[in-house]
């Protein structure tokens, strides 16, 4: 970590002054933003990227430090300081802030060079900083990872639990900073939400410097000081809401208002600057957007040994098959592996036990801690290790959308793996019934789901997005199943099978109608078919593995029958039926089209029980298809 010469840190604080400035400009021209905050934060941060390493020739240079912005709101002071830093031109950042077309929007974002990722989700930002905390460990990189957050923003549960994490796992370069101004949106924090800071730091095991966070001296030493200890540690900094200005100073007001242009002329006298407003304007109404570059790696190969396929020919479940595949590709690839499964206390039930006893160091036992647990492994695997997060449906996807979402956003590299989805949950009932898995997932937009329907094809899908870059979300269910053969008695998902990405599974001919089906329900509806067949019905049947994308020369095929059945455990309103028939109407396809799903929260009892109740057992269907046809 640099240090800093008392000359160094008084040009600092004039640089400081100079970026105030700057905050109250672009917020002014754009008539919103949050100035407030960005003038109480601005002289940590200013300090801060005079001693970090970072290179802005190379924003990306694999040993640097990390700076995470949790508080993703107090962009105008970030671009400040990255411009005053030289990662881009400042003019443009003040003359474009929240322009629509520019990189420089209202929260930072990472097409901002030197900015690592969006953020704005309070409270997301210190698992991000423990995820890049280990993936720098697995790496072999050493450096600091810092994390910058608000103090209202102390509220969220989720950064308790990366307090936790951190300490644990002796993610000793992890330095974080409260801005402590005291005020938020509703103002005095201790109004809003009572709390200790500063106990709740002590107590999960972190050391807590507090300092005047406008004092450039006590900045430096705090940071210094911090990088040097042997525990992760809170550097608390009581601050000043619109630090610099008489009449913004600790009002809550400019948590969020912006000044008008009479009172930025003022505001920028009192710091002794140059008003060059009109310069700004110019600049903004000149603006011309170009295009977006995406660097996203999504669907290319990933340099990793993904080894032969496990063929089961006796009855098991896809949970089992997932853990030995990724135990597999583990022993295949041994100790250096840029792999990583998180797991949240169900390591026997998501079947993560067979990773862990084969690279102990790179799985990561996060107790029941969802949210941080998505968000870190979001993170950790944006620096180019296979990451994991295996848990149950209802926690892996329901209860940790929001982290899923940001991690879509920032085009990371994860792999949700979920079980115990669907109806196939037996007695835990409705609260753990994950029947809503497709309709989420459907919302993100680079995350690609895939529904494994027996153990033999789950084998050869997580050996697929293992050599693939890209976020996947694989839901499976819980019941041990049959093995899924063709119509010669052969093993369909066999050695020879080869998943292919958006291709649906024909398992069955047929001419009087086409029943499309999805993951657990499959054995389920070649029985169907197979009794129908004996009734003399003849019923072709489809496998969709890929319900994100779906195999529009199947939907051609099916609609040709002239009666189409959707089959699903899923919420009737937002699953596999929705989406067939969205694509269809695009298509110009038009069939009779009936579906069978989740139409309402089901009960507790065995699996069978529970389809009985839904109408969705073989019997059931075998009923509800016959009065159709």
């Amino acid at each position: 970590m640099k240090k800093l010469s008392l000359e160094q840190l008084q040009d600092i604080q004039k640089k400081s002054n100079i970026a105030r400035g700057n905050i109250l400009k672009m917020t002014t021209l754009s008539k919103s933003g949050h100035p407030g905050g960005s003038m109480s934060t601005i002289d940590f941060l200013m300090t801060l990227y005079h001693m970090v390493n970072v290179d802005s020739k190379n924003p990306k240079m694999k040993n640097r430090d990390r700076v995470v912005m949790s508080h993703g709101h107090v962009s105008p002071a970030v671009y400040t300081t990255l411009g005053e830093m030289k990662f881009f031109n400042i003019d443009d950042a003040i003359a474009q802030f929240r322009l629509a077309g520019s990189i420089f929007e209202g929260h930072v974002e990472p097409d901002v060079p030197g900015v690592e990722l969006a953020s704005g989700n309070l409270g997301q930002g210190l698992s991000t900083g423990c995820g890049f905390a280990l993936s720098a460990r697995q790496n072999g990189i050493k450096n600091n990872i810092f994390v910058l957050m608000g103090d209202g923003e102390q509220q969220k549960g989720q950064i308790s639990e990366a307090r936790r994490f951190a300490v644990k796992y002796k993610l000793n370069n992890i330095v974080a900073f409260i801005d402590y101004n005291q005020l938020q949106i509703g103002g005095d924090i201790n109004d809003v939400m009572p709390q200790h800071i500063v106990h709740n730091y002590l107590a999960d095991g972190w050391d807590v410097i507090e300092i005047d966070g406008h004092n450039f001296e006590e900045i430096h030493n705090a940071i210094i000081d911090a990088t040097e200890n042997d525990e992760p540690t809170v550097i608390i900094a009581k601050t000043v809401m619109g630090k610099g200005i008489s009449f913004m100073e600790n009002k809550e007001k400019y948590h969020g208002s912006t000044t008008s242009e009479e009172q930025l002329t003022a505001a920028l006298q009192e710091l002794n600057l140059e008003n060059n407003f009109d310069k700004f304007k110019k600049m903004r109404a000149e603006f011309t957007p170009k295009p977006k570059q995406h660097s996203c790696k999504c669907g290319q190969n990933f340099p990793i040994e993904t080894g032969k396929p496990i063929v089961y020919s006796e009855k098991t479940d896809c949970r089992s098959a997932w853990g030995n595949a990724i135990a597999d590709i583990a022993k295949i690839n041994g100790e250096n592996a840029p792999l990583a499964v998180f797991d949240c206390d169900l390591m026997g039930s998501v079947k993560t036990d067979g990773f862990h006893k084969i690279l102990p160091e790179n799985f990561y036992q996060s107790g029941i801690m969802e949210h941080h647990t998505a968000t870190t492994a979001g993170a950790m695997s944006m620096d180019n290790i296979l990451t994991y997060f295996a848990d149950f449906g209802v926690f892996g996807i329901d209860e940790t959308f929001n982290m899923h979402r940001l991690s879509d956003i920032n085009e990371t590299n994860l792999r949700v793996i979920t079980t115990h989805v669907g109806l196939d949950v037996g007695e835990d009932g409705k609260t753990h019934q994950c029947i809503d898995y497709l309709g989420l997932m459907k919302n993100l937009y680079h995350f690609k789901t895939i529904v494994p329907a027996d153990p033999n094809q789950t084998d050869h899908i997580i050996r697929y997005i293992t050599g693939k870059y890209g976020n996947f979300a694989i839901p499976m269910g819980r019941s041990k199943l049959n093995i899924i053969k063709d119509k010669n008695d052969e093993i369909f998902f066999g050695e020879n099978y080869k998943f292919e990405f958006g291709k649906a599974d024909l398992l069955r001919d047929g001419t009087d109608a086409a029943l499309f089906v999805m993951g657990t329900l499959t054995n389920r509806a070649i029985e169907i078919v197979e009794k129908l067949k004996e009734e003399g019905i003849s019923i072709q049947l489809w496998n969709v593995s890929c319900p994100t994308k779906l195999d529009e020369e199947a939907l051609k095929a099916a609609t040709k029958t002239g009666v189409i059945f959707i089959y699903e455990d899923h919420n009737v309103n937002t699953g596999l039926g929705n989406s067939i028939a969205d694509k269809m109407m695009q298509l110009g396809l038009s069939a009779k089209f009936i579906k069978f799903g989740v139409e309402d929260y089901a009960i507790s009892g065995t699996a069978d029980d529970v389809f009985k109740h839904c109408k969705l057992d073989v019997n059931s269907i075998l009923k509800r298809i016959k009065e159709t046809l």
